[in-house]
């Protein structure tokens, strides 16, 4: 009687299986991404800056090998890209551009697999056609959405020199267009850090827009309740420099490294980060003024 229950049951494992697609890897996969989104939250909460560097090595590998066996979760993608965006941005690209661009860049792979999968090559449409598909896309798209449009800007400012890149940031403008149509204040706020950037990253003549980077940087701030510091870090880098300001730099800069430690707890890993990145900064401000 045992044995025959045991089968029945196992027939109905296989049943499920072959209705939902999944394989028990996939099963396994889905089944750890609490786990995996834990995992990084507790990350951004890590005040050590040496303890979050070394971490982020044995989880990227981790989520390199989850995607092996479920490379169409859209959930499990957007986790990878906000990985290599977070351990470039935080740890290498301060130290060696070019090994930063390429883990970027893989980011950026993810994201377009995680679209082609959805149906949409980014690679191949037009800025209208990524406008016109991703108007139906909703809050459940956000994420993945969000860091690819993050990593791939953030690729495409480290590769200047290289026309085919430069080119595509409309692209990862689009996608933020939708992510700011529909959640503004995702990840504290985000949306308006990389738009303050946007407009104010270059010069009028070049698209840029001084006024409307402010706005976002402002709108930035009043999401965090002025508690992010690497708001104020990207305003120094990016407008304060383009406007020639450098009495809005250094202040900035001073400020970031003045503030106590503690300010955001859920996001001290940024605000750590922010200042390590701000005491570089301050370094060059003779070499920029």
């Amino acid at each position: 009687m045992s044995t025959k229950k045991n089968y029945r049951e196992w027939l109905l494992v296989v049943g499920l299986l072959l209705l939902t697609g999944c394989s028990i890897n996939q099963l396994t996969v889905r089944a750890s991404l609490p786990l995996v989104e834990g995992g990084l939250v507790a990350l951004q909460s890590e005040p050590d800056l040496m303890l979050a560097e070394a971490a982020f090595a044995p989880n990227i590998e981790l989520l390199e090998g989850m995607i092996v066996n479920d490379p169409r979760n859209p959930v499990l993608r957007s986790y990878m890209i906000q990985a290599y965006n977070g351990y470039a941005f935080s740890f290498v690209e301060d130290n060696d551009r070019e090994r930063a661009s390429r883990f970027y860049y893989r980011g950026v792979k993810h994201g377009f697999a995680a679209f082609k999968h959805q149906g949409l090559d980014l690679e191949k449409l037009t800025v209208d056609e990524i406008q016109s598909a991703v108007a139906g896309k909703g809050l459940d798209s956000v994420p993945l959405m969000f860091w690819m449009a993050s990593c791939w800007a953030k690729w495409i400012d480290l590769s200047r020199d290289n026309p085919v890149a430069i080119a595509q940031l409309s692209k990862a403008s689009t996608l933020m267009d939708r992510v700011i149509e529909l959640d503004e204040s995702y990840f504290y706020g985000g949306p308006h850090w990389f738009f303050g950037v946007f407009y104010g990253g270059r010069a009028p003549m070049f698209g840029g827009d001084f006024d409307k980077a402010k706005q976002h940087f402002d709108k930035g701030r009043e999401i965090t309740q002025n508690k992010l510091l690497i708001i104020d870090l990207l305003q120094a880098q990016f407008l304060a420099r383009q406007m020639l300001d450098q009495q809005m730099f250094h202040d900035k800069l001073t400020a970031i490294i003045n503030a106590p430690n503690g300010l955001y707890p859920e996001v001290e890993l940024l605000n750590r980060v922010a200042k390590k990145k701000a005491g570089i900064l301050l370094k060059l401000e003779n070499k920029w003024f």
